[in-house]
């Protein structure tokens, strides 16, 4: 019964990141003085876990938009454009540099948010639309991106003083960083769209097999295109958060191989790159795990140079234990080897 249930238990998707992300921790709390702790300083709440949620919200939200894409078995490389896209326009519109609309904030949202809308749709209408490989596609965006963030900002990088502004990124509410409820907003919204609405079933069913979806009556290309539309739309609230956060818009450097991290953090949260079942919380646990990864190589004092190398040997750890095919082999081999001593036991008692 109690094998029955570890089995059970161990079977899960989100298992296997949650024991990682414990081990990190348990690391953290020997070797790292003081990680836990968490201090009340001006009404703010600081603290490694606190820093590493702040830094991490960026890469959830984008990851979250990431899990829709490859629920449908595609991918976006595109959103660390889309990132420095978003957060170009809405520094412009503030008027960063003294330059630009000197727009409320809200317009300098909402049109941010709006290009980064149509980021996605477009990588969604090569994709779906128009049946270009989703790597490919996106491969379009991420080269071109960068150019459209650099017309923005003109080629510089554009400073923001406004307070009412860096408080998205950088401000507080009830004593924990703003961003942090952000990107709570966001996955509690992704969540119910996709948990409780058919939205969920149709993202699965495409991803499964596009042919059956289309023969049951999904519109798979539509669902599809709101797949990446949605993801955009993700990258661009990540790409005013992390503009909001420096105070300032850099096109050639903002968001840079976020895309990567994304990517990695879908699939260590359980989600395969072949489409199909996809798991939320699994991502959010993945994006988690790789900031607190970062945070703990950087504390402990591992060379600037190192710190990819160190960082993948652990990744790729976590992913062999993640991958059931890997602990079915060491089990296989465990029990021959146990079969073989068991065999040599009996013949040497013969």
């Amino acid at each position: 019964m109690l094998l029955s249930n570890w089995k059970k238990i161990s079977g899960t998707k989100i298992f296997w990141p949650l024991v990682a992300l414990l081990v990190l921790f348990v690391f953290n709390y020997f070797y790292i003085p003081g990680f836990f702790k968490i201090v009340l300083k001006d009404g703010h709440l600081f603290g490694s876990s606190i820093d590493i949620l702040n830094r991490a919200a960026p890469l959830i939200i984008i990851s979250i938009g990431m899990t829709l894409v490859i629920s449908t078995a595609g991918v976006d490389i595109s959103v660390g454009s889309t990132v420095a896209i978003a957060g170009a326009l809405a520094a412009y519109m503030m008027g960063g540099n003294s330059t630009g609309g000197h727009s409320s904030l809200t317009i300098a949202i909402l049109l941010s948010l709006g290009l980064s809308l149509l980021c996605g749709m477009w990588n969604g209408l090569l994709v779906a639309k128009i049946g270009i490989q989703p790597m490919v596609a996106t491969l379009i965006l991420m080269t071109v991106g960068r150019g459209i963030a650099q017309l923005i900002s003109n080629g510089q990088i554009i400073t923001v003083s406004s307070e009412s502004f860096h408080f998205l990124g950088g401000g507080y509410l009830f004593g924990i960083p703003f961003a942090i409820f952000v990107t709570g907003i966001v996955a509690l919204s992704v969540f119910l769209l996709t948990r409780k609405t058919a939205m969920g079933l149709f993202l699965e069913s495409v991803g499964g097999n596009v042919e059956s979806s289309r023969f049951t009556g999904i519109n798979s290309k539509l669902i599809i295109f709101w797949a990446y539309a949605i993801c955009g739309v993700c990258a661009g609230i990540a790409g005013i958060l992390i503009c909001s956060n420096v105070k300032s818009a850099d096109g050639n450097n903002s968001g840079l191989w976020m895309e990567l991290d994304a990517i990695l953090a879908v699939v260590l949260g359980g989600t395969s790159m072949n489409g199909g079942r996809f798991y939320l919380s699994g991502t959010i646990v993945g994006a988690i795990f790789l900031q607190t990864l970062k945070t703990t190589i950087y504390s402990t004092g591992v060379p600037p140079e190192s710190v990819l190398v160190v960082e993948a040997i652990v990744v790729i750890i976590v992913s062999f234990i993640q991958s059931e095919q890997f602990r079915n082999l060491i089990t296989i081999k465990k029990n021959s080897r146990k079969r073989v001593f068991q065999a040599n036991e009996k013949h040497a008692a013969n």
